[in-house]
């Protein structure tokens, strides 16, 4: 692997990082404040490109390879995990399953939408008790003469209440277990199909996050994605991009939180001297920047793996345990360098703090990273 970013993928890193320092930041703080969801900046991300991902461009996306994603991805949650958020599940969950899974008539029907950003996507696999236990599902799928009948809940949906498609998942026959589970593409203005808004929640107070509701939805059977059966490998398969996603993303916040923490401490005065002299900030710095290079190494190199083609779920495990700890140890230590400014949204750091606490849960809880990083390695697997 070489280091060394080609001149694409430089393009690609100025330009996201001035779309992120340009559009995204000026609002961040108002946005988070009034729990405001971003609809103008996601319009503004397809118009420059950016929601097409590594989606191939016969199908409207932008072609990029996996390091270009991560530093795409990077850039966004360096300024706004709302954003980040909204932009991991729209590619890597829904438009990079479609891509991997979907027949070609779905793929032409759905993906030329979703890269252009007419229309937005969600990920419909948690449920109140299926959460780790993704086999677990409890929403069902029966057969009609005409295709299929939806019934259940789903929780935590990121995009949820502004999605026009949904990818859901049914169980067609609970006694096979996970090989009963089917994908499907759901429209959300299909009668019987709700989104009510999640309220209280620890942070990304931008992002849209919602239950799914079905009551009696009924799809035709060219909704299916990939065969009955197919849902649990299908959902696994959308978790290894989604993880990828997650972890450049929070290299994105050590990031900003190594950019805030260096500003301040070269502005602020204490005992008539910058905090930067002092031994212990230069230690909680230098500690965030070693902690942010090894997370974005590790993302990267799971890239390269994803780039030749290979299977990647060992590696991307690894860089999302790794990063999701990074930024949320980050984030701390930034707030302790701001001191009392850390603890105000004056600064961003405390924002940081919160956004960063649920990458640690979703999309595979760091335990369930542990698990997987240790079946791989021992061959013994820790699941029942």
């Amino acid at each position: 692997m070489d280091f060394e970013l080609n001149a694409d993928q430089k393009a690609v890193r100025d330009m996201a990082r001035k779309f992120a320092d340009e559009v995204i930041a000026p609002g961040v703080r108002e946005r988070d404040i009034k729990h405001e969801f971003h609809a103008d900046i996601v319009k503004k991300l397809a118009e420059v490109g950016l929601l097409g991902g590594p989606v191939p461009e016969k199908y409207g996306g932008a072609g990029l390879d996996y390091i270009s994603h991560a530093i795409v991805t990077e850039e966004v949650g360096r300024v706004d995990s709302a954003v980040r958020t909204t932009l991991s599940v729209h590619i890597s969950l829904v438009e990079l399953t479609i891509l991997r899974y979907a027949s070609e008539e779905q793929k032409r029907r759905y993906l030329p939408e979703l890269t252009s950003g007419r229309m937005i996507g969600c990920y419909g696999l948690t449920e109140p008790d299926a959460g780790s236990d993704a086999a677990n599902q409890q929403t069902t799928a029966v057969k009609t003469d005409t295709g299929w009948l939806l019934n259940g809940n789903k929780m935590w949906i990121s995009n949820g209440g502004v999605s026009d498609l949904a990818l859901v998942f049914a169980q067609t026959d609970k006694p096979r277990g996970h090989k009963g589970i089917a994908c499907f593409l759901v429209p959300t203005d299909a009668p019987g199909f709700s989104a009510p808004i999640i309220e209280g929640k620890l942070g990304l107070w931008s992002s849209n996050t919602t239950e799914l509701v079905l009551e009696n939805v009924e799809v035709s059977d060219d909704a299916l994605m990939g065969e009955v059966g197919d849902g649990f490998k299908i959902a696994m398969g959308a978790l290894d991009s989604g993880r990828y996603s997650v972890a450049a993303g929070c290299v994105g916040i050590a990031q900003g939180c190594v950019d805030a923490s260096v500003k301040y401490a070269t502005e602020r005065e204490a005992f008539g001297r910058k905090i930067a002299g002092f031994q212990l900030v230069q230690e909680l710095i230098a500690d965030m920047v070693v902690q942010t290079e090894a997370a974005r190494l590790l993302t990267w190199k799971a890239g390269h793996v994803k780039n030749q083609g290979e299977s990647a779920t060992f590696e991307t495990s690894v860089a999302k345990y790794y990063a999701t700890e990074a930024a949320l140890k980050a984030a701390g230590d930034a707030i302790r360098v701001h001191g009392g400014y850390g603890y105000s949204n004056e600064y961003p750091v405390e924002r940081f703090l919160r956004d960063a606490q649920v990458n640690v849960l979703y999309e595979g809880t760091s335990q369930i990273q542990k698990l997987i990083i240790g079946s791989h390695v021992t061959g013994v697997r820790a699941f029942t």
